[in-house]
């Protein structure tokens, strides 16, 4: 190793150091300062994400010449100084193994309901109510189309369109579409809620805004960074979410589920819609983040307790 060179594994606990003082947020792909700056380091060297730092075949002790370093610094400031997400900055994100183009049009892709399409093994998944009537889905609020893809990977005999409200988050889903090229599967609408989506579908997923106004108040600058029209939900966070249970049943097929998530939001959900019959599905986070909605629970709901969907 020449005297200019520094080994990767102090380059990246150096990184790690530094984002800890400066006070970063993380949550968008990460969760800790080491993981932050290994995403960081590896990728402003051209090196893979998954390049081992332990164990026989090591990298750690791989030597990075100055003018590297230089580079990684320069990104390094780059990412304390804005605050914006890492995936911003390297505009890729990663959602259950799968990589996605991301930049600041879209929120960056972590939906729980990844989970559940990659892996029904864990908790059962959404499995239990497909079948081989399960022919069309929905990705509403698709963002940048991550869910969209998944769904189309892990069901590859159905037909999906991904909605949403902004043209702009559409432009970055065009891209992943393509990128995987899912052209022939998945159609992109431009649609507010349900209003332009002209099909009923066998599963609608969504993970929607719903984010308290509260909460919106607080979020940390790496959150702040992202669309708001996609997080905000109002003063309880289920603004989207009232609009979105009037209209659902019309576009589900008899046997047709929705697929719901709403984050840490279940009290303020329950409250909304107290005599709603929800399944509460089981991820990594907890069994209180994402539910399942039958187009039969939703009617009798509908039909029982009318006064209920109104908008307050």
């Amino acid at each position: 190793m020449s005297a200019e060179a520094t080994r990767l594994i102090e380059l990246i606990d150096d990184a790690a150091r530094q984002l800890t003082e400066a006070g970063v947020s993380y949550g968008h792909g990460t969760t800790n300062a080491f993981d932050e700056a290994a995403w960081l380091v590896l990728w402003r060297l051209g090196l893979p994400l998954d390049t081992p730092l332990d164990g026989p075949e090591s990298a750690a002790e791989l030597p990075v010449q100055a003018a590297q370093c230089e580079q990684v610094a320069a990104l390094l400031s780059e990412r304390i100084g804005t605050r914006k997400p890492a995936a911003y900055l390297t505009r890729e994100a990663w959602l259950q193994g799968v990589p996605f183009y991301v930049d600041e049009r879209a929120i960056v892709p972590r939906s729980l309901i990844g989970e559940l399409l990659a892996h029904p093994e864990l908790g059962g998944g959404i499995d239990p109510w497909l079948g081989a009537h399960t022919a069309r889905v929905l990705d509403l609020c698709t963002g940048n189309g991550s869910l969209a893809v998944l769904a189309a990977m892990v069901y590859p005999d159905v037909t999906v369109d991904a909605a949403d409200i902004s043209a702009d988050a559409l432009a970055v889903a065009r891209i992943n579409v393509d990128r995987h090229a899912l052209q022939d599967r998945i159609r992109l609408i431009e649609s507010d809620s349900l209003a332009s989506v002209p099909d009923r579908y066998d599963l609608i997923l969504c993970n929607p805004p719903y984010v308290t106004a509260g909460s919106m108040a607080a979020l940390p600058a790496e959150y702040q960074a992202e669309p708001s029209l996609a997080l905000a939900g109002g003063a309880d966070g289920m603004d989207f979410v009232r609009q979105l249970l009037r209209e659902v049943p019309a576009h589900l097929q008899p046997e047709g589920v929705l697929v719901l998530e709403i984050g840490n939001e279940r009290t303020h959900f329950e409250s909304a819609f107290p005599a709603l019959e929800a399944v509460w599905l089981d991820t990594s986070a907890g069994d209180d983040q994402v539910l399942l909605l039958t187009r039969d629970a939703l009617h009798a709901w509908q039909n029982a307790q009318p006064a209920q969907i109104e908008t307050p």
